[in-house]
């Protein structure tokens, strides 16, 4: 597929549900490099700061969840989307420090941060698994990378989509692209991580996300796995007709209840401690 073209009010109509992964995965973060003394105990609020990366920072809102938890620290966000990068500036985390650039093409190691934070990126960025032990290398000692990837490739949302695009209606102008299946399984980042030579936790959650209003799902996977195959559908005929069947189709699969519309999410989570 092609590179999405991010929207950020799009992405941003569930941020609190997007930002919530972030919360729990940083909940599972140790105390910074910065943060402690030689032997342990707390550094002064005068000493040192933290420099944090935020890669795939988006419009800011992982960027913001960032300084709520370190508010001294020197946070630099890193999106290859200057429209996002723009939003962040103004209404995400406007202290933060913003660059434009890749993630797979990134090097953090002149930075020398003590603290790399990636939220729902690394499922857009081909052979990621070669990039972490780069990241890992460039952390402090006893840096941190943190991480948390979508984990639900196989969930209706996605199969769905990718039946879609190899209809007979839609394939000749989608293109014949393979199937993102952008994650590994948690065991592959745990080996990964832990031949990095980090002390690694891994874990995963399913998210039983209530959404509300009509066609919640399709307005969700507008903000992002749908974001490829619009940036294909220039005419305004044909975006309208895939979105009616997609949204038909998302409907079958996640129907409303009383209540909202349940959306299941399986989530991956990553914490690797630089030894």
């Amino acid at each position: 597929m092609t590179s999405p073209v991010w929207d950020p009010a799009q992405y941003l109509r569930f941020a609190d549900e997007r930002t919530r992964p972030l919360r729990d995965l940083l909940a599972r973060v140790p105390a910074l490099p910065h943060e402690v003394l030689p032997h342990g105990e707390p550094s002064d609020r005068n000493g040192p700061v933290a420099t944090i990366l935020d890669i795939g920072c988006g419009p800011g809102n992982s960027t913001a969840v960032l300084r709520e938890r370190w508010p001294r620290a020197r946070i630099i966000g890193v999106d290859n989307s200057a429209p996002m990068l723009e939003t962040a500036r103004t209404e995400g985390e406007p202290t933060a420090e913003y660059l434009l650039a890749d993630a797979r093409d990134y090097d953090p190691a002149p930075v020398g941060p003590d603290l790399i934070a990636s939220n729902a990126t690394l499922q857009w960025v081909d052979g990621h698994l070669a990039v972490l032990p780069r990241w890992a290398d460039a952390l402090k000692p006893g840096g941190v990378l943190a991480f948390q990837v979508p984990g639900n490739f196989e969930a209706p949302s996605h199969t769905l989509l990718a039946a879609l695009r190899r209809s007979p209606r839609w394939r000749d102008l989608l293109g014949d692209d393979p199937v993102r299946n952008g994650v590994h399984e948690p065991g592959r980042y745990l080996d990964a991580l832990a031949g990095a030579g980090c002390a690694v936790d891994v874990w995963e959650t399913t998210y039983s996300t209530l959404l509300p209003g009509p066609d919640p799902v399709l307005e969700w996977v507008k903000g992002t796995a749908l974001r490829p195959v619009l940036g294909r559908l220039t005419d305004p005929a044909d975006r309208a007709a895939f979105l009616a069947e997609y949204g038909r189709l998302l409907r079958g699969a996640y129907p409303a209840g009383p209540h909202g519309t349940v959306f299941p999410f399986r989530r991956i989570f990553a914490v690797g401690v630089k030894q």
